[in-house]
């Protein structure tokens, strides 16, 4: 048995010592959760979360798009404002150039850590330009504080630009040269290369999305630009038809019916198009005038499909409704007078402050890619 014993136990030993020493070069190169940095300049500074989002991504695309990283306070507006901007493919929160592995929320807000709260932005460069970019970033930082955004006060709070390519440091340099004209003191946004990024927890990624009214030091004003023109009056009314009330019934369900002519609303949660988010058109389910763009969608945890606007501000009536006790604006189509639902105040205000609060059975879904073949190619333009 000891011969035997003697070789098997060897072997184990090496089988442990090997496997001992593949998990610290592991936890070396990819940080459990972040990476150092890349001996090759330019590539990506990516965690193990974004490097699975990123085999997702098709090869081509993944070519073609650079990375920049800014920290601008508070990570949560400032990943909302960049994912907004056109020619942005991805934005994630996390934590950049500090001293320690790994870090938690709370070890950066400990001040301990060196830490800067930090939002990775993949862009396509032959849609949007590093110079652009860097340009909207001054556009929602005050330059001259010192660890301090809005409310936010701690070194986690510190503007900064960080580059993992060294081509981009003179557009860089250009840019901060421009925005220190403006100012008689110097400005304080640090300039450097990124040292690590390490991906913030789960519930930090797109909290605005998941928390349309959460707190914001962001001004989104700057968006105005990228913003469509205005599409008042660009629907022709006289392309749509109300159909007859008995075609109405045959053509309808129950439910559909009673919200779109007798102003009943759908239980919350049970609509079709409350938690449903693909690119498309949707459109009045009665007579097909277009109503509301994919791009304007978004959750507001009401139980109801949510819209920061219509495509076009004449395809919705408003009237004043007092019915169950409560003063409301209700919203109907403009052609077939079709009950929609109601808008209120209440919507995230980086979209404008509106919220159409609208019932699934009032609208019919076309996706993007049957836009043409039913009718609506003209609109897929606006859709990103």
């Amino acid at each position: 048995m000891k011969r035997i014993w003697k070789p098997f136990g060897f072997l184990v030993l090496v089988c442990l010592v090997l496997t001992f020493a593949g998990r610290i070069l592991r936890q070396h190169h990819t940080g459990a959760g972040g990476t150092d940095m890349p001996e090759k300049s330019g590539s990506p500074m990516q965690t193990q979360e974004e490097t699975q989002k990123a085999e997702k991504m098709p090869e081509e695309v993944m070519e073609g798009l650079r990375e920049i990283y800014y920290a601008g306070g508070c990570f949560w507006g400032v990943e909302a404002y960049f994912s907004r901007i056109p020619g942005v493919y991805d934005v994630t929160c996390g934590y950049a150039n500090g001293s320690t592995e790994n870090p938690t929320y709370e070890e950066v807000c400990s001040h301990m850590t060196g830490h800067a709260e930090t939002v990775h932005v993949l862009y396509d460069p032959d849609r949007v330009s590093l110079r652009t970019l860097t340009e909207h970033f001054f556009k929602i930082v005050n330059p001259l504080t010192v660890d301090r955004q809005g409310n936010d006060v701690g070194n986690q709070y510190r503007t900064g630009i960080y580059y993992t390519d060294e081509s981009d440091l003179e557009t860089l340099k250009s840019v901060m040269d421009a925005e220190q004209e403006k100012y008689d003191s110097p400005i304080v946004v640090e300039l450097l290369p990124l040292s690590c990024y390490y991906l913030a927890e789960e519930y930090h990624q797109d909290y605005l999305v998941k928390n349309p009214n959460g707190y914001c030091h962001v001004d989104f004003s700057g968006l105005a630009e990228f913003e469509k023109p205005q599409m008042a009056g660009l629907v022709d009314l006289s392309a749509y038809t109300v159909p007859s009330d008995e075609e109405l019934r045959e053509r309808l369900t129950d439910e559909q019916y009673r919200v779109t002519q007798n102003g009943d609303t759908e239980l919350p949660g049970t609509g079709e198009y409350d938690d449903f988010f693909e690119r498309g058109i949707y459109v009045d389910i009665v007579t097909g005038e277009p109503l509301f763009l994919s791009t304007d969608k978004f959750d507001s945890g009401c139980g109801w499909p949510a819209f920061s606007k219509p495509i076009d501000p004449e395809v919705v009536v408003e009237y004043s409704d007092t019915s169950f006790g409560m003063v409301r604006t209700e919203v109907r189509s403009r052609v077939g007078d079709t009950h929609l639902g109601h808008v209120f105040n209440d919507g995230p205000k980086e979209l404008g402050g509106i919220r159409y609060c609208i019932n699934s059975a009032s609208l019919r879904f076309i996706p993007y890619e049957d836009m043409e073949e039913e009718g609506y190619g003209e609109w897929k333009e606006l859709i990103p």
